[in-house]
């Protein structure tokens, strides 16, 4: 592991040490874990961008929807 320094505002770091005690777990601990867990989501917001535009160059035609309708569909009970 290497060693950083951060600059946090005095709310942030306070929030930020009760979180960690909450969790039982250090300042560096709960750090690494929101970096983590933001990259995370940035990438599936990466992910989610390119399906967006990769439908909106290619988009569906009305037959192709059709076979979902029936995929979609609640079955009766």
């Amino acid at each position: 592991m290497e060693t950083i320094q951060i600059v946090l505002d005095k709310k942030l770091l306070a929030a930020a040490d009760r979180a960690a005690r909450r969790l039982k777990a250090n300042r560096s601990a709960l750090v690494r874990d929101a970096l983590r867990e933001h990259l995370r989501r940035l990438e599936i917001r990466a992910k989610e961008e390119r399906d967006r535009e990769g439908y909106a160059r290619q988009p569906h035609t009305s037959e192709e929807e059709r076979g979902w309708e029936a995929e979609a569909a609640w079955r009766e009970e």
